[in-house]
C-alpha cells in the first residue's frame, strides 16, 4: 500500500511536469478544435489507439529486445501526444475522454478493434510505419484548418515526433525484414 501511495504522488508530479512542459496557451474556447482533438485523443486513428499497439507489439516482438525496446520507448511518447490532445481538448471546452464524435454527432468511445494486430515482427513494424504517416496526414490537415497558434504549435511538434518515429521504424524494418 505504501509502495502504492509513494508510486500515485510519483505519477501526479510527473502529470504536473508534462502539463508544464506542454504550456501550450490557446486562444479562446473553440468547439470544432475541441473534436478534432478528441479524435486525435481516443479516434479510431489517435494516439490511444497508437499506445495500445505499440504496447500489444513491444510484447508480441520480445524476442527481439531492440524491437520490442523502441516500440516501448515509442508508446512513452505517444501517452505524451495524449497528454498534449487532452489538455487542448479540454482548454476548447472538451471533457477529454477517450472518445470521439460519431458520424452522427454521437460521442464514441475508443476500442481495441480499432487496431489491427500481427504477430510477425517485419508485419509489427510496417504496419506502425503506417500508422505513423497516417497521423501525419490527420495532423497536417488539421494545420490547415486551424487558426489557433497555441494547437498549431503543439501539432507541429508531434508531426516531427512522429516523422522521428517513421525514421526510426524504416530503419528497424530494413534490418528485421529479411
Amino acid at each position: 500500500l505504501e509502495g502504492e501511495i509513494d508510486m500515485e504522488q510519483n505519477n501526479r508530479a510527473k502529470e504536473q511536469e508534462t502539463a508544464e512542459a506542454l504550456n501550450i496557451q490557446t486562444n479562446r474556447p473553440n468547439r470544432l478544435y475541441g473534436r478534432m482533438m478528441l479524435d486525435n485523443l481516443g479516434g479510431r486513428n489517435s494516439e490511444m489507439s497508437a499506445v495500445s499497439l505499440y504496447l500489444y507489439n513491444s510484447m508480441v516482438a520480445y524476442q527481439h529486445k531492440e524491437v520490442a525496446g523502441v516500440f516501448r520507448q515509442i508508446a512513452v511518447q505517444e501517452m505524451q501526444h495524449m497528454q498534449a490532445f487532452g489538455h487542448i481538448a479540454l482548454q476548447m471546452g472538451e471533457n477529454p475522454r477517450l472518445w470521439s464524435a460519431g458520424s452522427r454527432g454521437e460521442m464514441v468511445y475508443w476500442s481495441p478493434g480499432y487496431n489491427k494486430y500481427a504477430r510477425e515482427t517485419h508485419k509489427l513494424i510496417s504496419m506502425a510505419i503506417k500508422s505513423e504517416k497516417a497521423a501525419i496526414e490527420k495532423y497536417s490537415r488539421q494545420l490547415n484548418q486551424i487558426q489557433d497558434d497555441g494547437i498549431y504549435i503543439a501539432l507541429q511538434q508531434i508531426i516531427l515526433d512522429e516523422q522521428s518515429h517513421v525514421e526510426i521504424l524504416t530503419k528497424l524494418y530494413r534490418k528485421y525484414s529479411v
